[in-house]
């Protein structure tokens, strides 16, 4: 069901994507960008990560002075937000290079306020397995998102932010609505809000900081961009990552919960290195054909499904397209951490992966190379981070090393020889 409704979202996002990018410009893309990676920053710790505990207690009153809490907490952080942008926005938007967004700067607020609020609300859903619920509440932001940005395209970059912003509110108020109508979040105290707190301190002390790593790892690199060389190359990086990651995430969320569910018997089974050795052969055989096709054609695909100005979008397709197959088989393989209890090296990896794609960035920066160059660094990176840390992984499940490249080399081989005489004759 869950997966059901996030396909429907994203299918609606994809579709709706030739017609945005020939109503609105590379550079509108660009602050899009940047408002949605600072606006994602700013919602790891709008409730302090207490939201991921929701599910956990035994007691439904114990979980509701959860939420009540989580939404408290909410609230400040937004009271916070609006301080910040509302009285520094020219000073924020000319420190990341991008001065036109000082005039949008005030929709920060309403994102922490609606994004914060749907993350607390969807782990109280979850809680009560509502999966329908939540699951036509993706559809309900992806077509918000959609009627603002379509309709309003003549209002410009305004009617582009906006969507996104109020596109998330629509999923927020009816999960709450829904919430607020529950007997337990009316019987809420300041007591219970400070024992449930205090059990669940180790929230906010640790996966505050995995959180943060795993969103700056994702989000920094378009406000970075956008920072050494415009808002229009941010805004090409960022369709270009939209566009690519969509496919692998959903289908990478759907096998990974898969996985969790199969790899612990498999593990007390002794089966636990065939299951992934499997997993990862099937998923290197979906992602080897796509890989080569963007090698080969990047830059016409993107030029034919989204207009002359989005031609470069397709060169950095080019470049990001070996980071992507491998982020395609690590996302579900990343339920190794879960399964052999390695949570240690888990936040040792996002760390890694920060610190190495972010100093990636730094170099480009120092040694002042064009934005095509600095991109190919910081997917060539990326690609080389993604390989290594899914080879230790997958080493610690029992796999050999040779046998994971030798299967990612002979798909790509195959696909290659498909491939191939088709560029030729085109």
């Amino acid at each position: 069901m869950l997966v059901g409704g996030t396909a429907g979202a994203q299918l609606l996002m994809v579709l709706a994507s030739p017609m945005l990018t020939r109503l609105y410009t590379p550079d509108d893309f660009g602050l899009l960008a940047v408002l949605t990676a600072l606006l994602a920053f700013l919602t790891v710790i709008a409730s302090a990560r207490y939201e991921l505990a929701i599910p956990l207690p035994e007691s439904d009153l114990d979980a509701a002075n959860l939420t009540v809490l989580c939404f408290i907490m909410v609230v400040c952080t937004t009271l916070a937000t609006c301080v910040i942008f509302l009285v520094w926005p020219h000073a924020i938007a000319e420190a990341i290079n991008a001065p036109d967004l000082a005039s949008y700067l005030w929709l920060m607020p309403l994102g922490v306020f609606f994004v914060g609020s749907y993350q607390v609300f969807n782990k109280w859903a979850v809680r009560g397995k509502h999966f329908t619920s939540i699951a036509k509440t993706r559809v309900y932001q992806a077509l918000g998102t959609l009627s603002i940005q379509l309709g309003g395209y003549q209002l410009g970059v305004l009617a582009l932010l906006v969507g996104h912003t109020a596109g998330q509110g629509v999923g927020a108020s009816g999960l709450a609505l829904s919430a607020f109508r529950q007997p337990e979040l009316k019987q809420c105290t300041l007591r219970g809000m400070r024992e449930q707190a205090s059990r669940h301190r180790n929230f906010p002390l640790y996966s505050t900081w995995t959180g943060l790593f795993n969103t700056a790892s994702l989000q920094l690199a378009p406000i970075v961009f956008v920072a050494i060389y415009g808002a229009m190359v941010g805004g090409l990086y960022a369709l270009t990552l939209r566009i690519l990651s969509m496919p692998g995430s959903l289908i990478g969320n759907a096998v990974g919960s898969v996985f969790l569910s199969a790899a612990p018997e498999a593990r007390r089974n002794g089966t636990l290195a065939e299951l992934v050795k499997k997993l990862h052969s099937r998923l290197s055989m979906a992602g080897a054909v796509p890989l080569v096709v963007l090698l080969f054609f990047g830059p016409d695909l993107f030029e034919l499904v989204f207009g002359t100005e989005w031609r470069q979008a397709g060169v950095y397709a080019q470049w990001m397209a070996p980071w992507i197959f491998l982020q395609f088989q690590w996302s579900p393989l990343s339920m190794l951490a879960s399964v052999l209890e390695l949570q240690r090296q888990a936040l040792i990896a996002q760390f890694l992966t920060f610190a190495l794609r972010f100093g990636s960035l730094v170099i480009a920066w120092f040694m002042g190379v064009n934005a095509d160059v600095g991109i190919a660094i910081f997917a060539s990176i990326s690609a080389a981070v993604y390989f290594i840390i899914m080879l230790w992984f997958l080493r610690k499940a029992g796999v050999s090393l040779i046998s994971v490249i030798y299967v990612d080399l002979k798909y790509i081989l195959i696909s290659l020889v498909i491939i191939f005489p088709l560029w030729l004759i085109i």
